[in-house]
């Protein structure tokens, strides 16, 4: 064995590794805040590690005072710290540069030692985790990798120190729409550990990192940014610290794998490392935030579990009973089915022991139901669906109607169902004029910009319905401009996209600015909507008339129906009307 440490010299370029300290921050009280140390200064100690591979570097220079200390370790590669471990497993001659910068940007750089390693880490050739990365010696021309694409989390972020995934984790294809991120690859080759990154001339790359050299005419898209971007072949190694692996990728121009999230030192943690999948987590230079990135070789086609959805109508033998199970189950060797959940529409999940179960659920009220089959599986979850029309109650079924109206949302302690906004917006706000006869803390608040028909909509669960044959009032507190017209209208969602041919609507002109008024609006002796066909009705309350129950089950809220232009927005409450029969109560927030 022969290392040989020189001082001030200059060599080749090789592939290497390190792992560093904290950088040294700044005292403000040091006389020598503005002035780094002189070149007769710069000096470094360079000694044997634990072993032939591993080189202890300390800096030599006065630190006091000193904003940051930087290390290049002789292939582009930085460290950052007083004392730093470097990796040279290969024959070579390293140059190591040391530079430090005081907090004004003022530094002084050097070559401080030149490493020239003479022994080779063979343990490196043999090594699961270069083999799964790069092919091993068996494949020369390298293994190469893509995003992968497909899959949940395949680009997500989180807080600093978490799985990269917390705050935003990607859909499958979420960024098909940027055009150039896709199909861009990073190869990776054991022989002389070089990294190439293909990407067709431009790359994504976060806002932060946007005007890096290297990088041009950079435009925003999608909240990142497309570079037009030349790279240039770099450097890999792997390499363990303190119990965790590490891929350090470098080079002469940016190298990241497909995405560039402005990685500390290129350094990426190895969360994952298996012939067909890897986990990358890193942390961004610039907001310190954890990314997570998921790749898989070039052309693999992950393995699939299928299975189909079968469900058996047993209500000849046992009343408004389904019999659900899983059929044609394909599960590849090497994969798993870990659980299923079904979901009958009416009620709670039920949660499966075995993928082979059946599971038997009944209806009580008469409706249309749509189950739902949450497949887990080792390769990513999928789901399956079916939809049932269950024709009468159950004999079992007891009715429960209050001869009475009842809340269905305040917006503050009670909602039967939630109320939602389409191609409008409506969300909770604090009351705008708490006095009578409004004095809630939150309001409904209702805006819409350009749409004619944009309206907030309350739907009710599956299989129930509005009854108008008992009382046929609804109601709800408005605050708004005088003169301004809000609809309330009735449908059945049960016709799809002719859904507004099944409607009875009514309208309330707001009679005073800003002040809070009670809308009513009451159905009795109303036609439904001449579309209706064989539903149609002079009376909508009428008790022989098909929509008087059983019929309506979304509630729609409109400002201005039928005018589009410009924006149009009031605040409303205390939405009620009949009580919904076989819904009990409301939920308590």
């Amino acid at each position: 064995m022969k290392n040989i440490f020189k001082i001030g010299l200059v060599g080749a370029l090789l592939a290497t590794l390190f792992s560093g300290c904290e950088p040294q921050e700044f005292d403000s009280g040091d006389i020598r805040e503005s002035y780094p140390p002189s070149e007769e200064e710069m000096t470094a100690t360079v000694t044997q590690g634990e072993d032939a591979y591993h080189f202890n570097m300390i800096s030599n220079a006065e630190v006091s005072g000193i904003h940051l200390i930087k290390w290049d370790l002789g292939n582009g590669n930085v460290g950052e710290g007083k004392e730093i471990v470097a990796y040279y497993p290969l024959p070579g001659t390293y140059d190591v540069t040391l530079t430090i910068t005081t907090n004004n940007g003022a530094f002084t750089e050097k070559v401080v030692a030149q490493v020239v390693q003479e022994e080779t880490d063979y343990s490196i050739f043999t090594s699961e985790k270069f083999i799964f990365l790069s092919g091993g010696v068996d494949d020369l021309d390298g293994k190469t990798w893509v995003l992968d694409s497909l899959s949940q989390g395949h680009i997500g972020v989180g807080p600093a120190g978490s799985s990269g995934l917390e705050w935003w984790s990607a859909a499958p294809l979420a960024k098909q729409a940027v055009g150039v991120l896709y199909d861009d690859e990073i190869n990776f080759k054991i022989d002389g550990f070089v990294a190439t990154l293909t990407n067709n001339g431009k790359s994504y790359v976060k806002s932060f990192v946007a005007d890096s050299p290297g990088y041009s005419n950079g435009y925003e898209d999608d909240s990142d940014y497309v570079v037009d971007y030349t790279p240039s072949p770099g450097s890999w190694f792997v390499e363990e610290k303190n119990g965790k692996w590490y891929l350090t990728l470098s080079g002469p121009t940016p190298m990241f794998p497909c995405f560039d999230v402005g990685a500390v030192n290129g350094s990426y943690e190895i969360v994952k490392l298996e012939e067909n999948l890897m986990e990358l987590l890193a942390t961004d230079r610039v907001e310190g935030n954890a990314w997570h990135l998921q790749l898989i070789p070039k052309g693999y086609v992950k393995p699939s579990v299928a299975a189909e959805l079968l469900v058996t109508d047993l209500s000849a033998s046992e009343a408004n009973t389904y019999e659900v199970s899983l059929d044609q189950v394909n599960i590849p060797a090497g994969q798993a089915i870990n659980g299923v959940t079904f979901n009958f529409g009416d009620g709670d999940p039920v949660v499966a022991d075995n993928y082979t179960d059946v599971v038997s659920h009944t209806y009580m009220r008469a409706g249309t139901y749509q189950i739902t089959v949450v497949v887990d599986s080792s390769v990513g979850e999928f789901t399956l669906s079916e939809t049932v029309t269950v024709a009468t109650n159950h004999p079992d079924y007891v009715p429960f109607l209050l001869d009475e109206m009842v809340m269905y949302n305040d917006f503050s302690e009670v909602s039967l169902a939630s109320v939602n906004g389409e191609d409008c917006g409506v969300s909770v706000v604090a009351n705008p004029e708490r006095i009578y006869p409004n004095r809630s803390a939150s309001v409904a608040m209702y805006t819409k910009t350009n749409s004619q028909w944009g309206n907030a909509n309350m739907k009710l669960p599956a299989g129930y319905r509005f009854d108008l044959r008992s009382i046929s009032t609804f109601k709800i507190m408005v605050y708004g401009k005088a003169g301004d017209v809000v609809l309330l209208k009735l449908e059945n969602t049960d016709w799809g996209g002719n859904a507004w041919m099944s409607g009875v609507e009514l309208n309330y002109t707001i009679k005073e600015d800003n002040t809070w008024e009670v809308a009513e609006y009451n159905f009795a002796g109303t036609a439904n909507n001449g579309s209706a066909g064989d539903v149609f009705t002079n009376d909508v309350t009428d008790p022989d008339a098909a929509v008087s129950h059983d019929f309506y089950d979304i509630i729609r809220i409109m400002l201005n129906p039928g005018n589009g232009d410009g924006t149009h927005e009031f605040y409303f409450d205390e939405l009620s009307g009949p009580h919904v029969e076989g819904i009990k109560s409301a939920q308590i927030r």
